[in-house]
């Protein structure tokens, strides 16, 4: 099975159920964004939700990627930067029980953490500070982290730092690795849109991105957003949370619906459509079968508060996973 190295902001997501949108109203956060703040308001906002529903898990986009993958059974590895505190020492242990080979370099400020605002409609608003996760540059990159491995999962929330993204690209190119990433979010898309365009049309080979950031890519309609990332990469996924996902390969376009779910924290769906998607294409399924595992681990998650499974769940769908096609 090919392996597959993941690189991202190394966060500790911490979880919030809400009653209600007035916290994200007091502190004029915009629902369904992802915000970055600094330390204090992180600190102001987690003050505010005390006495709340609240859970903590090792997170950031491409490392809940990376979990799932690894928990299908693909040889993984990441790439991060964290602090030295016990956020930190969290992550590291989060990532390894699941024998995810890690790279973690050690930042100069506290380890990044994620608030995630989750509000009674399901719905996921992130107030980021992204700490440590900023010290990691494009010095930091080395060859050698990539050897043995066939694919890059790239982080979109990257895409900040520039020299970073181009070095990560540059490098696993390099080394022969296939290269993917997640547009991430909306916002994040709409204020980097000239850089993503210009990496695409580079030689990015996949690209992952749900409606909202597809449109914001390039002003256009998901539709045309797909065929215009088709004429420019092998592999385009666009998905649309409620009405599936959209697979464009060339001029084959396959549309995949929704696996039914009772919906109550949609936070990781797309972090987990990705790892069921990634998993059927390492293992040489057809684009049909790997969008229907994607959606599969996506209608799983959100059945559940956070982005983690537990291990019965893991053992449901590894045995839907043998079925046939």
């Amino acid at each position: 099975m090919k392996k597959i190295i993941g690189i991202g902001n190394a966060l500790v997501d911490i979880l919030i159920r809400l009653e209600d949108e007035l916290l994200l109203e007091e502190f004029g956060i915009p629902k369904a964004s992802m915000q970055l703040v600094d330390r204090e308001l992180s600190a102001r906002i987690l003050r505010a939700a005390k006495g709340m529903d609240i859970t903590m898990a090792s997170g950031g986009s491409a490392a809940n990627t990376i979990h799932g993958l690894a928990r299908l059974g693909v040889e993984t590895g990441y790439i991060g930067c964290t602090g030295r505190d016990t956020y930190g020492e969290f992550f590291r242990k989060d990532m390894g029980i699941h024998g995810i080979r890690t790279v973690l370099l050690e930042g100069s400020q506290e380890t990044g953490r994620a608030v995630v605002l989750v509000t009674p409609d399901s719905e996921r608003t992130f107030a980021t500070f992204l700490g440590s996760a900023v010290d990691l540059k494009a010095a930091d990159i080395r060859p050698k982290y990539f050897e043995g491995y066939d694919l890059l999962y790239l982080e979109g929330y990257l895409v900040q730092n520039y020299a970073l993204v181009e070095e990560v690209v540059h490098v696993s190119r390099e080394k022969g690795l296939k290269t993917c990433i997640d547009l991430a979010s909306y916002n994040v898309v709409e204020a980097n849109r000239e850089f993503l365009q210009d990496l695409i049309n580079s030689g990015v080979d996949m690209v992952f991105a749900n409606e909202e950031e597809a449109m914001a890519l390039t002003g256009g309609t998901a539709a045309e957003t797909a065929e215009w990332l088709a004429a420019r990469c092998e592999l385009a996924v666009i998905k649309m949370g409620p009405h599936g996902s959209v697979i464009r390969s060339g001029k084959e376009n396959i549309r995949i619906g929704i696996t039914e779910a009772r919906v109550i924290d949609t936070t990781g769906a797309g972090d987990l459509y990705a790892s069921g998607f990634l998993y059927g294409l390492v293992q040489g399924l057809s684009l049909t079968r790997c969008g229907a595992i994607g959606a599969m681990l996506a209608s799983k998650i959100i059945e559940q508060v956070g982005t983690k499974m537990e291990e019965e769940h893991w053992e449901d769908v590894r045995q839907k996973i043998r079925l046939p096609a």
